[in-house]
C-alpha cells in the first residue's frame, strides 16, 4: 500500500509553507531558527499535522486546512507563550510514534 497522491500534495505543500517561513497562519512569528536550533518543535508540528489528517476510503484528504490549523498552532504557542491553543491538545494528536526500522523491508 502507497500513501495516496491526495496525501502526498496535502503533506507537501504543509511542507513547503512551513519550510519557506510563507503559512498564512504564522505571518509575525518568527519560527524559522527552529529548523536549526529546535528541530523536536518542527518535529512534533509534522506529528499533529499527521496525526490529524484524516482520509476516506479512497485516500482522499478530507480536512487538510485542519489538520495545518493544529500543526501551526503548535508552532505559534511555542514561539509565543501566550498564544493559547484552543482546543488543547488531546494525547493522540501529539503522539509521537516509532520510527521506521534502520533497514528497509523491501
Amino acid at each position: 500500500m502507497k500513501l495516496s497522491n491526495s496525501f502526498s500534495g496535502a503533506l507537501r505543500t504543509f511542507a513547503y509553507f512551513i519550510a519557506s517561513g510563507t503559512h498564512y497562519q504564522l505571518k509575525g512569528v518568527e519560527y524559522l531558527d527552529l529548523f536549526g536550533e529546535e528541530p523536536s518543535a518542527i518535529e512534533q508540528a509534522f506529528a499533529i499535522f499527521t496525526n490529524v489528517i484524516e482520509l476516506d476510503e479512497n485516500g482522499t484528504v478530507l480536512n487538510a486546512k485542519y489538520a495545518e490549523k493544529r500543526a501551526v498552532d503548535y508552532i505559534r504557542s511555542y514561539c509565543d507563550s501566550k498564544f493559547q491553543v484552543e482546543p488543547p491538545y488531546e494525547d493522540w494528536e501529539t503522539e509521537l510514534h516509532s520510527a521506521p526500522p534502520i533497514k528497509d523491508k523491501i
